[in-house]
C-alpha cells in the first residue's frame, strides 16, 4: 500500500484564548520570559517565544478563556530543573501546583491570569519515544 508523505513538520503554534491581550502580553513578558515575536492590536493576538520551535499564540477573542482543565489543551513548557522553575514562579507571585516526579520525569502545573492551565516539565532520562 502506498502512503502519502507525512504532511506536517511539527507544531507551528499552540493557541490559547485570553480575556485581556493587553493584561496577558505583559504577563508572558513580565513573568515567564518569553519574547513577542509578532502582535497584531486590531486582531487582538500576540506570538509568544518560549524558546524551542513551538511559539504560543495569545489571542482575545471575546469567548470564554477556560472551563477548567479537564479534557482541554494546554502547553507544556521543557525546563531543564522543574524545581527550580517552580521556585522561580513563586518568586514572581505566580501559584504554582505540587511538584509532581516520577523516575522519567518531573512537572508541576500552574495558570495564566484567564485560568488557563500550563504545565512545565523536565526530562530526567531519554524516553526514546521511537
Amino acid at each position: 500500500m502506498n502512503q502519502d508523505p507525512q504532511p506536517f513538520q511539527g507544531i507551528d503554534t499552540i493557541i490559547l484564548k485570553v480575556s485581556d491581550i493587553n493584561r496577558s502580553l505583559q504577563w508572558y513578558r513580565d513573568q515567564l520570559g518569553f519574547a513577542c515575536t509578532w502582535h497584531d492590536p486590531e486582531m487582538k493576538l500576540a506570538v509568544m517565544d518560549p524558546g524551542g520551535s513551538t511559539s504560543l499564540t495569545i489571542w482575545e477573542t471575546g469567548e470564554p478563556t477556560h472551563e477548567g482543565g479537564n479534557g482541554k489543551a494546554f502547553p507544556i513548557f521543557r525546563c531543564e530543573d522543574a524545581a527550580k522553575a517552580r521556585a522561580l514562579l513563586i518568586d514572581r507571585g505566580i501559584s504554582a501546583g505540587e511538584l509532581e516526579d516520577d523516575e522519567n520525569v518531573c512537572w508541576f502545573q500552574f495558570r495564566d491570569p484567564d485560568g488557563n492551565v500550563l504545565e512545565a516539565c523536565q526530562v530526567k532520562t531519554d524516553l526514546n519515544l521511537s
